[in-house]
């Protein structure tokens, strides 16, 4: 599962990585966090007619990657709260999904200004706690739809401190057209795919790949 604050923050982060997975078979899911419905510079442009824009667009870019579930959860784009009530949301989609591992935005990232980055990395991490233990959000359980679940593997993107570097040699081209399916955000851009491609070689050089995306791995007990 990748729980990230706003449509295209995951196919920016760790798109690569998740279509090789898919292509060997892995279920992910993802959850937005927010509808993106500020991610706009038309006047004329109303939020709900970019929230569903977006929606749209996120969906299209999953599938080109080969993701299979959506959650979408409604938050105001730029308004992300950590918030009991938002940590609950979280663990109620990590108990009724049961990821083994989550991908979020890292909430340590240095310099990180984006109010909604850091608040998706902390609402992800928290919800993963409480998603393990019967007692936070027991209410979730009553009935026996829903049980606890333990995440045994997070990784971080957008970190400055990565541990852990996957190959998307690969995948680039994938990871390319789900960003090209955000047409509202990026579309209209020139050389955009030339500067993703050279992002990827750079993240990779350390390595010797040709194309990388980079991330904090924490394996949880």
């Amino acid at each position: 599962m990748a729980i990230f604050a706003h449509p295209d923050d995951v196919d920016f982060g760790c798109s690569g990585t998740i279509a090789s997975w898919t292509a060997e078979g892995t279920h992910v899911t993802y959850c937005v966090l927010t509808s993106g419905q500020k991610g706009t510079h038309d006047p004329k442009m109303t939020a709900a007619k970019m929230a569903a824009t977006r929606e749209r667009e996120q969906r299209a870019a999953g599938e080109a990657v080969g993701v299979k579930g959506f959650v979408f959860l409604g938050h105001q784009d730029g308004e992300l709260e950590a918030t009991m009530k938002l940590r609950g949301e979280v663990c109620r989609v990590i108990r009724e999904h049961r990821p083994d591992l989550v991908f979020t935005n890292d909430p340590w990232g240095h310099y990180q200004i984006h109010p909604d980055h850091r608040v998706a990395g902390w609402a992800a991490l928290d919800g993963i706690i409480a998603a393990r233990d019967h007692l936070f959000f027991p209410e979730q359980l009553k009935g026996g739809k829903l049980r606890k679940h333990r995440v045994g593997h997070v990784l971080l993107f957008g970190s400055r401190d990565p541990n852990a570097w996957f190959d998307i040699s690969g995948t680039i081209d994938k990871k390319i057209d789900a960003l090209s399916a955000h047409v509202s955000q990026v579309g209209g851009r020139r050389g955009f795919a030339g500067r993703m491609r050279w992002w990827a070689k750079n993240t990779g050089s350390a390595w010797d790949l040709g194309a990388a995306e980079a991330f904090r791995y924490i394996e949880l007990g």
